[in-house]
């Protein structure tokens, strides 16, 4: 799951994972959440990081859970010896119940025909379900609505056999930028624990908060938090300020460097037409590795300390750097193209965030683009 590529692959392009800071943006996350449970979510694997590297490593850092999108991204947990409990945010595919009972994984239920069938296969298996309810507070997106006789939903669900309720939860919408509608979210939450508290036998597990409602909403932090940007070292909202540090860098290589006149075109299409004279390396980093070409004539790239624009299109497999009549760069060298520098300071390296402006994007969606044929080279500092 974390690679294609093996680690010990010699690729010249690399997504190098700081475990240093890893280590330490957990740190954050766990002293925000007081006394709340925290699940590290590692969907996505690991938002682009390595799933089974991150999982260990929160896992030996003392996470409480971990939050996966799917049943498999469990059951590969699980088959590499995380017994930590895992919840699958996602939606249930009937068909796949059985296996997430095999495998201990908690289902979120969002509907009473979901969890009757998760309730049948439980039976079959002999087995007991560990399910969780969603509550759908303003998110229109999978989850019982709030204000449907959620009391009721829960009830039914309760008197159903071979399921185990361990929790209760909600997602926000907008915990990163309007403060009014998470706070009304907040309040139809509540609002549904006050009516099913009582009638639990034993308390379970409530959940809310992501990364941006951790860092600015203390009274949404409840039983249990669920950090996930932020571990990997992005500020969850602007106004946030929790000292996390970028954990990804992506490098590669001088594959090869020449000299063009004034006047020569570069790349496909050749719209890139060299106005002097100047140096051109090429690097062997494409679109294909998840490098966006929507930055051909916005990017850029460190050489040696130095920025140099990316020259024409991307490529596939390949991209072209100009270095002008006088930048210094060799076969061998490394090229950063997002991350913080060698010494670990975001002002010596390409912020993330930079790329998102020049794409109308989010950090989220760039890390998870960098392909699993790049290899992830964990670097303990």
């Amino acid at each position: 799951m974390d690679l294609v590529i093996p680690l010990d692959s010699d690729r010249p392009s690399r997504a190098e994972i700081r475990l240093g800071a890893l280590r330490r943006n957990f740190a954050r996350a766990r002293a925000l959440a007081g006394g709340a449970l925290v699940m590290a979510v590692v969907k996505a694997d690991a938002y682009g990081h390595g799933l089974l590297r991150c999982a260990r490593e929160f896992r030996d850092a003392g996470a409480d859970y971990l939050g996966v999108a799917l049943v498999e991204e469990g059951a590969y947990l699980r088959e590499n010896g995380i017994g930590l409990p895992i919840l699958v945010l996602g939606p249930l595919a009937l068909s796949q119940a059985e296996r997430f009972i095999r495998h201990g994984l908690d289902i979120t239920l969002p509907s009473l025909e979901k969890a009757k069938a998760v309730s049948d296969a439980a039976m079959a298996l002999g087995r007991k379900a560990r399910v969780q309810l969603k509550f759908d507070t303003g998110m229109g997106r999978i989850g019982a609505q709030w204000d449907r006789d959620p009391l009721g939903f829960f009830l039914a669900v309760q008197a159903l056999p071979g399921l185990d309720i361990i929790g209760l939860f909600s997602h926000f919408s907008s915990a990163d930028e309007d403060e009014a509608y998470s706070g009304e979210q907040e309040r139809r939450f509540k609002e549904v624990l006050a009516l099913i508290g009582p009638r639990c036998a034993e308390p379970l597990i409530a959940h809310m908060a992501n990364s941006a409602a951790l860092a600015a909403r203390p009274s949404s932090r409840f039983g249990m938090v669920r950090p996930g940007l932020m571990l990997y070292g992005y500020e969850p909202t602007p106004f946030a300020h929790t000292g996390v540090e970028p954990v990804m860098r992506l490098v590669s290589r001088v594959a090869y460097f020449k000299i063009l006149d004034e006047g020569a075109r570069i790349s496909y299409g050749g719209r890139y037409r060299l106005r002097q004279a100047s140096r051109i390396a090429t690097v062997p980093l494409g679109y294909a590795d998840g490098y966006p070409r929507g930055l051909s004539g916005l990017g850029r790239a460190m050489v040696r300390g130095k920025s140099y624009p990316i020259a024409g299109a991307i490529c596939m497999d390949q991209l072209m750097l100009d270095l002008g009549p006088e930048g210094e760069a060799y076969n061998g060298d490394d090229v950063l193209f997002f991350g913080p520098g060698r010494d670990g300071r975001p002002e010596s390296g390409i912020a993330l965030q930079e790329l998102c402006d020049a794409l109308g994007t989010i950090p989220y969606e760039l890390l998870c683009r960098v392909s699993a044929r790049v290899p992830r080279i964990y670097v303990d500092e």
